[in-house]
């Protein structure tokens, strides 16, 4: 897959335009400066404040206008400010509507009104970074130009952010901190930042001041840019249709007041950091000191370190696996959103972290777009169109009540041409790029705000990974989380998205599939030790070191018995030359034993314990316990996956294997029983059943399909992948994978412990299916209930 991915990529880069909206949204062209530049100038609205007439704090577009209503005069004197900054650029805009040159214009309007946002004001600003991200409506070049926009703007007096800080905080500056910068080390629209040190504790802080007049100069221009939005959607209703701009704008308004609550910004941090630290330690968000905050001053933890997109160091591409895990955590777990995910928020710390920065626009995933990214995922791996039309629904890219069936031949065609066979140099992406810029065209299709953010991350960090590891492909880590998310949560939507994966529509079971995902599973174990940053796995057990080649080779195969574990003999027929799977059988027979369990665990007299705790020979000539087995670096991996069958998080992944352990247990019975009646002549015997209702005369042995042949060998794959490894027997391991097991007594000693209560709650359950099973086929073998 990861491949595929990679090769895809490097074909769309061919492409210019793809290739510009790739970069866009990587954020390759994002000004990352921490000071304005030079000669920029920022105009805001001030306004005398009434005790008994103020400005909604959290967004009210109605009071916002009635407030604005009530003061006509700073409305006009605002629109004339805005048009003479403004006024050349809209003449320009309607000599090209004129001229039908709008798009041939577009990227020079876009450098002009980028050159010129800045000085119209925080909202400005605000919105035009939010277009930046938005291939539904702008075009790859005039993102791309947006993304030049810099956030940062001249600072305000020194004197004026020491009075917000005393008015805000009720204390003098020098009060509260033994030390301040003497002049902010960064500025930007909202606000801007101060070095200090806490006096009650020493601690070096971050002191972010907001900017006057903010408030009154972000509502005044959503005032006018929302009435604007009302006429045009009451003056050219086609238009607008496809897009409702008051609409978008309300919801962006939303957020962006969230921004202006310094507060609100502190529990952001505070929630975010709470919900990482157990599984990804290694991500790191500043402290927020609540007695040090207000809605207009925000006192955090001061971090030291570089922009992970402009360090040189080793480990850059580690941190960003654990980006890539942190923001898959708030999109398909938490959903809790960091909704302003670009290279200047991520922090690579001398100590190899990875610090997030900037909590105030955040963005709530909630549990139906959670689940429905993994159902449409599952949904395109099968081909299945139908359900991802309705996908489209559920994650808003498509407005509910749409007629769906027009659209679903044209995206099917988009979708074979992506996923044909061939590799990515079969894809011709003009041809792609064209067909899906006639479905938006042709049909409602949007870009919800959410998934225009989780492109951004997901951009961001690739863009950066891509700088050192041109091979870095962005599946590769997310695909491992996914799996995960599969395989050990109970909720019903993804419990069915689980099945849909293995068994697709045709209810069939694919233990390729399976084996995929377990893989995957293997994959997000090691990244969650690189998330941890100290060797060990998200568990706590220590992760598996490599061992010296000696060691490896130090044993040798012990003698044979004629079971694969003592007190356990296996029935007849099921393992050796003759059973149903040739020699190896499905379980060994014979497997080599005594296991030694460690050199340090011993039974009397210093001999080594097999794996069922009893003392065990050792090989003439031998005083000393053998040096442990240490298994292939294949089995090594495997081995996370078979702990994980094993564990508490397996235990969805045990009820749903459960059935297809009953098929194969029915399966191999019935195939051990007609080769047994067939040895002895009498596989084609027909014998009377004396029951009421019953069939005058049935088959005594009747063969197993080749449904059940198909069945057995699905689940015995299953087997082999979790004992042995995709890879165990080309790497010269033990034929069977239960010897391989046998030779790997760390594996055993790891899971003896937890194999009797597993036993104690698979055996009743299997026993009571396989009963159910064999006496539903009776019946419906043997009597008419026609």
């Amino acid at each position: 897959m990861s491949s595929q991915f990679k090769a895809a990529r490097a074909e769309a880069e061919r492409n210019e335009d793809l290739n510009i909206l790739m970069s866009g949204l990587r954020g390759s062209n994002i000004d990352q400066s921490d000071f304005a530049a030079a000669g920029v100038e920022m105009q805001l609205v001030e306004v005398t404040e009434d005790a008994d007439d103020k400005l909604p704090l959290v967004y009210d577009p109605e009071q916002i206008s009635a407030y604005w209503r009530r003061r006509p005069v700073s409305v006009i004197k605002r629109i004339l400010q805005l048009l003479g900054i403004s006024g050349g650029f809209l003449s320009n805009l309607l000599v090209d509507a004129a001229q039908g040159k709008v798009q041939e214009n577009e990227v020079k309007r876009a450098i002009e009104i980028r050159g010129i946002v800045t000085s119209l004001g925080p909202a400005y600003i605000k919105l035009g970074q939010a277009l930046s991200i938005r291939p539904d409506i702008l075009s790859p070049a005039a993102m791309r130009e947006l993304q030049k926009l810099c956030d940062k703007v001249p600072s305000f007096p020194n004197k004026i952010a020491m009075a917000t800080i005393r008015q805000e905080l009720g204390a003098d500056p020098s009060e509260l901190f033994s030390e301040l910068s003497p002049d902010p080390i960064a500025a930007a629209s909202l606000g801007q930042v101060y070095k200090g040190k806490v006096r009650a504790t020493g601690e070096q802080v971050a002191v972010k001041v907001q900017r006057p007049y903010v408030l009154e100069t972000v509502t005044i221009d959503l005032f006018i840019i929302r009435a604007l939005g009302i006429g045009l959607r009451k003056w050219f209703p086609e238009a607008t249709k496809r897009t409702d701009v008051v609409a978008l704008l309300d919801e962006w308004a939303a957020r962006f007041f969230e921004e202006l609550d310094y507060v609100n910004e502190g529990r952001n941090a505070e929630r975010f950091a709470e919900e990482m630290k157990k599984d990804l330690p290694q991500v790191v968000v500043p402290r927020t000191y609540a007695e040090l905050t207000s809605r207009r001053v925000l006192t955090s933890q001061w971090l030291e370190g570089e922009k992970l997109s402009q360090s040189k160091e080793d480990d850059v591409g580690e941190l960003v696996n654990v980006g890539v895990i942190c923001y898959l955590k708030q999109l398909l777990q938490t959903g809790n959103f960091h909704a302003d995910p670009h290279p200047g928020n991520l922090i690579r710390t001398p100590d190899g972290r990875l610090a997030i920065l900037d909590f105030g626009l955040m963005t709530v995933v909630d549990d139906n777009i959670k689940y429905g990214m993994i159902e449409a995922i599952a949904h395109l791996i099968h081909r299945d169109y139908d359900a991802i039309l309705d996908d489209f629904v559920t994650l808003q890219f498509i407005p509910e009540g749409t007629d769906l069936r027009p659209i679903k031949p044209v995206l099917a065609k988009v979708f074979d041409q992506a996923l044909a066979g061939g590799g990515a140099k079969s894809i011709n992406f003009n041809d792609l790029a064209a067909d899906l810029a006639q479905i938006t065209f042709d049909y409602p299709f949007r870009i919800p705000p959410y998934f225009a953010l989780i492109i951004r991350a997901i951009g961001v960090l690739e863009g950066i990974a891509l700088v050192g590891d041109p091979d870095f492909a962005i599946v590769d880590e997310a695909y491992p989380y996914i799996a995960r998310r599969l395989l050990t949560d109970r909720s019903p939507r993804l419990q069915e998205s689980l099945r849909y994966m293995i068994y697709g529509k045709n209810e069939v079971f694919d233990a390729d599939r399976l084996i995929d995902l377990l893989q995957a599973l293997e994959t997000f174990e090691v990244s969650s030790r690189t998330a941890l940053g100290d060797g060990r796995d998200v568990s706590g057990g220590d992760a598996p070191r490599a061992q010296p080649a000696a060691a490896r080779q130090a044993r040798r195969a012990p003698p044979q018995q004629d079971a694969p574990w003592p007190g356990f003999p296996l029935p007849p027929g099921l393992g050796g030359e003759n059973g149903p799977f040739g020699s190896g059988g499905l379980f060994p027979a014979p497997m080599p034993l005594p296991v030694p369990v460690s050199p340090f665990e011993s039974g009397p007299f210093g001999q080594p314990l097999d794996i069922m705790g009893r003392s065990a020979p050792r090989p003439a000539g031998q005083t000393s316990a053998p040096a442990p087995s240490v298994p292939p670096s294949s089995a090594s991996s495997t081995r996370q996956a078979l702990k994980f069958v094993f564990s508490d998080d397996g235990s969805l992944f045990r009820e749903f294997l459960m059935d297809e352990v009953v098929r194969s247990v029915d399966a191999i019975s019935r195939e051990e029983f007609h080769n047994g009646a067939k040895r002895l002549g009498l596989d084609n015997t027909y014998v009377p059943l004396l029951l009421p209702g019953a069939k005058p005369m049935v088959r005594l042995a009747p063969p197993p399909s080749q449904e059940d042949r198909a069945q057995v060998e699905s689940v015995r794959k299953v087997v082999d992948f979790l004992i042995s490894g995709p890879d165990g027997k080309r790497a010269g391991v033990a034929a069977d994978p239960l010897q391989q097991l046998a030779r790997d007594p760390n594996t055993v000693r790891e899971l003896l412990p937890v194999l009797p209560a597993v036993a104690q709650e698979f055996l009743p359950e299997f026993q009571r299916r396989l009963a159910s099973r064999v006496a539903a086929r009776f019946v419906r073998d043997n009597f008419d209930t026609a």
